[in-house]
């Protein structure tokens, strides 16, 4: 009997031991690998090679998912887990190699803090209670890194190689503040408020100030820049539009950031999207009586607002609510620039802003020759930046580049600020090769830039599905609509089509350069003519 009993309950065991093994354990794995588990368990090796795929479940040839659920293997977690992304200069960073002095930084954060704080006690206009309670205000040597808001360790980690590094958790916790964070001041951006309110309606090209965009300020004294939607998702830009009169899009700021998170430039500051409540999120603290003077309701009760410019301050201009509801996209400040001075330089391949004109680059095949007179051009890595930024245009479409900015603390090399993109995603039907100018007059590229680009025309690393994935984290999901995330996949292939049309007619040692850190303070750009 005793023994009847011991074969039974090992029998059990046996049985229940082996529904663990080949059962529940592999369902338990593929559930924490589904939701981007970031437990620290020893993952399977990823393939360093570009020729490669993945033995997984993940069906070939698919669009990826049409709803807010991320796939069971996530393909952006594969991507930022390739060699190519893994951050090999950042682990390298020296005092020197950070934007901002951290002494002096925190010294201005104390102040902004106390700033803040008067400002939490004072009513805004139009509201006669006081927002939130006081931030403690502490010394720079009583500042522990693990306190400082989200903003700040943001900045603070800028550095000569990016906005941020790769991966970066603050950024990540930047993101979710600006989608969540209590908004205690609304006021005009700073280049509104140079304009005073004046515009010249007869230039074809209204200043930048006209354009419709609040600065916000967080319950944690961080600032953004909000941009109301325009347009729905599903229209694109007019037909009879030009470049310059296109309307900015709010999706499309959000959806340039993702991007240039997957292209691994880090050139975009963070962008998260969010419904704000134009009433008791703008108006209700407003600190100026003109933001509110430009608030009204419509005849369909909802509440509206417009810029100060005459062009723009006419209820046709106007943007709503529904009726309190607005969404936008929120861009995180730079650092002042007292703390970290920028300069913007005109763009060589700058358009036309005018109904018939030319540039010399749309006329001249040559041109390339002529911007590589200037010496800033002919060394270091200027025009392959770029060049990374036409890329960067081309694949969202983006025509209005006329500026670029740079950190002056990084001297001529530093890498280019992607700012003002809300003019993207406006044509998925379109494929403007103009764009390319830079990339196809010039014909070089960086060796990075290219694999990277490589790498996101495999299958297992599509463009389209890992930007559709990323975008499945922003709160105004879906950003953008299936034919522009397709539209990025149609442009990938031209873009490599144009390198290796460079590469047949020049080789490749001519046009591929060697970006790497050991040859990236003896840079030196060819001069043949193209």
């Amino acid at each position: 009997m005793r023994k009847d009993r011991l074969v039974i309950t090992l029998l059990c065991v046996t049985l229940l031991s082996a529904d663990l093994y080949f059962v529940l354990l592999p369902e338990i794995k593929a559930r924490l690998i589904g939701a981007g588990c970031l437990c620290e368990e020893k993952q399977e090796a990823v393939p360093t090679g570009l020729n490669f795929t993945l033995d997984d479940g993940y069906k070939k040839g698919t669009q990826g998912p049409s709803s807010a659920v991320l796939p069971k293997i996530s393909k952006l977690r594969l991507l930022f887990a390739h060699p190519l992304y893994q951050p090999k200069a950042t682990k390298r960073l020296k005092v020197r190699d950070f934007l901002l002095k951290r002494d002096e930084a925190l010294h201005s954060f104390s102040k902004k803090m106390a700033r803040c704080n008067r400002l939490k006690n004072k009513p805004a206009a139009g509201n006669q209670t006081s927002t939130n309670a006081a931030i403690k205000v502490t010394t720079n040597a009583a500042i522990k890194v693990n306190s400082l808001p989200s903003w700040l360790k943001f900045q603070l980690g800028i550095n000569r190689y990016g906005l941020y590094s790769q991966p970066d958790s603050r950024v990540d916790q930047l993101i979710k503040d600006l989608g969540t964070l209590s908004v205690i001041q609304a006021d005009f951006t700073q280049d509104e408020k140079a304009l005073n309110g004046y515009c010249d309606c007869s230039k074809v090209v209204k200043p930048s100030g006209v354009h419709l965009k609040l600065a916000l300020r967080f319950s944690d004294c961080g600032k953004a820049m909000f941009k109301p939607m325009r347009q729905t998702r599903e229209e694109e830009t007019p037909e009879n539009f030009f470049y310059f009169t296109d309307f900015q899009r709010h999706n499309a700021e959000i959806a340039a950031f993702h991007l240039d998170r997957i292209l691994d430039f880090r050139r975009v500051p963070p962008v998260a999207g969010r419904s704000i409540n134009v009433t008791k999120e703008i108006r209700e603290v407003a600190t100026n009586e003109e933001l509110e003077s430009v608030f009204f309701i419509s005849p369909a009760k909802n509440v509206c607002f417009f810029a100060r410019c005459p062009y723009t301050c006419k209820s046709e201009y106007a943007v709503c609510g529904n009726p309190h509801l607005l969404e936008g996209s929120l861009s995180a400040y730079l650092p002042s620039l007292k703390l970290a001075p920028r300069v913007a330089i005109p763009n060589p391949w700058i358009r036309s802003y005018t109904f018939a004109g030319k540039m010399d680059w749309e006329t001249n095949p040559f041109y390339c020759s002529e911007v590589k007179k200037n010496p800033i051009y002919n060394t270091g890595k200027r025009l392959l930046n770029i060049i990374d930024m036409a890329v960067f245009d081309f694949l969202i479409g983006n025509k209005d580049r006329h500026h670029f900015e740079v950190f002056t603390n990084f001297g001529d090399d530093g890498f280019l600020i992607h700012l003002d993109n809300a003019r993207g995603f406006g044509k998925h039907s379109e494929d403007d090769i103009t764009i390319l100018a830079p990339l196809i007059q010039c014909c070089m590229i960086k060796n990075s830039t290219l694999l990277k680009l490589q790498l996101l025309s495999l299958p297992d690393y599509k463009l389209s599905d890992v930007m559709r994935e990323s975008l499945l984290q922003d709160l105004l999901v879906p950003v953008i609509t299936e034919p522009h995330l397709l539209a990025l996949d149609r442009r990938l292939v031209r873009i490599l089509k144009a390198v290796q049309d460079c590469i047949k007619t020049f080789g490749e040692k001519n046009v591929i350069a060697d970006d790497s850190l050991k040859n990236s303070s003896s840079f030196s750009i060819r001069t043949m003519n193209v």
